[in-house]
This record gives C-alpha cells, sequence and structure tokens, in this order.
C-alpha cells in the first residue's frame, strides 16, 4: 500500500462468544485473513453493544462479561478482500460485515 491509495476497509461485528467448529469467529477470521496474506487486520473488544437481536452486551465494572462486541477491521485492496469475501461470510454465521473505501494516509512496517 502507498499513501495516497485508495483501499478498502473490512468491518465484521460479531459476538465475542460466536464460534465457528469450536473456535471464536474472530480468531477462526484471522487465520483466513493471515491465510490470504492481507496487508492488515485487527481485532477490537468493545465495552458494550447489541445487534439485531436487540439484547445489549455489555462490560460492568465489577463484572467481567466474556460475551462482549468484537470487531475485526481489515485494510487490503479491493480485489483482495473480494476474493476471501465467500469464505468469511461462510465463517460469520450471525453478525454484519460492511465495506467502505479508504485512503492511505501512512504506511509503514
Amino acid at each position: 500500500m502507498h499513501v495516497g491509495e485508495t483501499v478498502s476497509k473490512l468491518n465484521i461485528y460479531v459476538d465475542e462468544q460466536d464460534k465457528h467448529h469450536h473456535k471464536p469467529v474472530y480468531e477462526a477470521v484471522l487465520d483466513i485473513l493471515r491465510e490470504h496474506k492481507v496487508a492488515g487486520a485487527s481485532v477490537f473488544r468493545g465495552v458494550g453493544g447489541f445487534g439485531a437481536d436487540g439484547v445489549v452486551h455489555s462490560a460492568k465494572i465489577l463484572e467481567l462479561s466474556t460475551d462482549l462486541p468484537v470487531k475485526i477491521e481489515v485494510v487490503d485492496a479491493r480485489e483482495k478482500i473480494e476474493a476471501i469475501l465467500p469464505e468469511l461470510c461462510s465463517v460469520v454465521e450471525k453478525g454484519i460485515i460492511t465495506m467502505s473505501d479508504a485512503t492511505v494516509i501512512k504506511c509503514q512496517a
């Protein structure tokens, strides 16, 4: 990736407890992304949120929740992301996947 280049940003929203073949969905997604040598991906654990079911998941001060929202953010060329979308969609059985364009401001290894 180069400064000024337009890339795609894929966001995947799931629950921390979501599983795919007895493995957390976010780990299965990271495995796929690493196998396909995607430029970059990060997993973020939310402090609260809700999805289409309307159930609120949140971290309380004296209570550690183990079913918090999780966001996986991926950045790479649109063609590369589009090529692995079917595989990602088969792993993410519930949740939401979005994709948008982004401009590279800084890219340094």
